[in-house]
């Protein structure tokens, strides 16, 4: 009798230790860094969302830790290294930029980029079918898409001969953009001026050095710095009256003439859905870097009619989004 007392006091607390232990494991909370290279976007909203769809609960079983380097790059190093000092689980990116800062104070840390492109020439990659290292999420095809944008400028502008481009000059990928940009001008044979800044206060100097010029269109590279200044930069293009193309539609939402971009709220989401598998056991190394499929087109009609622009009809019928 006692010999079968003993054994069911070791049988439940067998049990209990085996349901503790499964209660202990379902209440882990599991940590996520975010590196952004701009400020807080809205766009990292659609990341928590898929993520709760997925199953994490912020507060229950997952957390995040954010970090914002609000276009001031140099601040990046130190901001991922403190990620890395907290021993996160995924560090999720927003920029090239914050990629190239997470990788090379972690080489172990996965990484998943929500934005960035040049993935390989920036060395985050070996390809974008097989990373090969701790890198690995959606590329922005910032550069691939200059030639387009390029293109649609020149449908509302075709008599411009005088085209410019502003970018972040600390920004390394824009300066691929930069040279797209360039090729796209000499086919066309007009002219071009790449106008690089560094800080905000810039700004008014550069608008005004491109008035003096007599730039007729610009095209705007998206950067997080640029980003943060973006209802500056759409203010002062519709003061010095210049019609420009912008990478993002939130440019044209501040008041921007056009935009043409990937979806980026459905690059963060699908940011999302890399961060599920990988806490689930893939490796970065041996998932590839996708390229977006969502495309959106936005004309701003406010800011066409302030500009004296007609919009031709068939730019019209393929925009997905008209601001009036």
């Amino acid at each position: 009798m006692k010999r079968r007392q003993v054994l069911c006091g070791v049988a439940a607390s067998f049990l209990a230790l085996v349901h503790s232990s499964r209660l202990s494991a379902q209440s882990k909370v599991t940590l996520i860094g975010l590196l952004d290279a701009g400020d807080r976007l809205e766009w990292w909203d659609a990341f928590r969302q898929e993520l709760r769809e997925l199953g994490y609960v912020e507060g229950r079983n997952v957390r995040f830790d954010q970090r914002y380097a609000k276009g001031d790059l140099d601040q990046l190093p130190g901001l991922a290294k403190e990620l890395v000092q907290l021993k996160v689980a995924v560090i999720v990116t927003s920029g090239a930029a914050a990629a190239v800062a997470a990788q090379r104070v972690t080489r172990t840390i996965p990484i998943v980029m929500a934005t960035g492109t040049d993935q390989v020439s920036l060395g985050l990659a070996a390809s974008l079918a097989r990373p090969g290292g701790n890198v690995t999420g959606v590329s922005t095809l910032t550069s691939d898409l200059m030639a387009k944008r390029f293109e649609l400028l020149r449908e509302i502008v075709p008599k411009s001969s005088r085209f410019a481009a502003l970018w972040h000059a600390d920004n390394v990928p824009s300066g691929a953009s930069v040279k797209e940009l360039e090729g796209a001008a000499a086919r066309a044979r007009v002219a071009f001026r790449s106008v690089g800044i560094r800080s905000a206060e810039e700004l008014t100097d550069a608008f005004s050095a491109m008035s003096r010029e007599r730039i007729e269109a610009l095209i705007v590279l998206n950067s997080p710095f640029i980003y943060t200044e973006r209802k500056r930069i759409a203010d002062l293009a519709l003061k010095h009256k210049l019609p420009a193309i912008y990478g993002a539609a939130e440019y044209a939402e501040a008041g921007g003439l056009l935009s043409y971009a990937p979806s980026y709220p459905e690059m963060f989401r699908r940011a999302a859905i890399y961060v599920d598998k990988i806490l689930k056991g893939a490796k970065p190394a041996d998932m590839p870097i996708e390229q977006p499929t969502t495309f959106e087109l936005v004309i701003n009609a406010n800011t066409a009619r302030a500009l004296g622009l007609v919009i031709p009809p068939s730019l019209l019928a393929r925009a997905n989004r008209v601001i009036q």
